[in-house]
């Protein structure tokens, strides 16, 4: 099986594939939700094109034997305006801008492949090859258990750990009635202010 994660840049028909096609409480998404929710349901498409037209791009895409699989959705914390403004995941005082990885959406039929984990590791890449130094997550606390897929589109607290996250500060948001974290991962060593 050959899998392979590629940023979005220049993919957005495969990008729509996935966030595109999407039931049951994502169907509006096209991964606009966290970066800007006024923008209308009939203009998310569009506004998905843009994003995958310009670098950094929106997020990246797996691939298993060349069909897009999977989607993650990464770049920087300030590009996502529900997240700047969030009452419930704190900004840490950092002057940094970190990278964010807000949502994995895995195809029917290509899940319980371990996909979440490439996702996350092509994330980690993709961060890091366009200059970021700390990368954050906002996952749900599983606490071992079995995560729906609605409520697990933010990833696990195990996801993260097991790609060298580790959990930076507790927050007041809930996926599925489950706990998130704010979870870290330093990608450059930060230089001394």
């Amino acid at each position: 099986m050959g899998i392979e994660v590629v940023p979005a840049v220049g993919r957005f028909e495969d990008a729509a594939r996935v966030v595109g096609t999407q039931k049951a409480g994502a169907g509006g998404c096209w991964c606009q939700s966290y970066r800007d929710a006024r923008v209308p349901n009939a203009e998310r498409p569009e506004a998905l094109r843009q994003q995958c037209a310009q670098e950094p791009g929106p997020g990246v895409l797996v691939y298993v034997d060349d069909e897009v699989a999977g989607w993650c959705s990464v770049a920087p914390r300030s590009s996502y305006r529900r997240l700047m403004r969030s009452r419930t995941i704190p900004l840490l005082d950092d002057p940094r801008d970190p990278w964010s990885v807000v949502c994995f959406v895995v195809r029917p039929g290509f899940r319980r492949r371990g996909l979440m984990h490439v996702l996350l590791a092509g994330a980690v890449q993709h961060a890091a090859a366009h200059g970021a130094e700390v990368l954050e997550g906002y996952p749900v606390e599983a606490g071992g258990t079995r995560v729906d897929v609605i409520s697990g589109y933010v990833g696990t607290v195990e996801l993260f750990e097991a790609a060298g996250f580790h959990r930076a500060a507790p927050t007041t948001g809930h996926s599925g009635h489950r706990e998130r974290w704010l979870v870290r991962r330093e990608l450059t060593t930060p230089t001394p202010g």
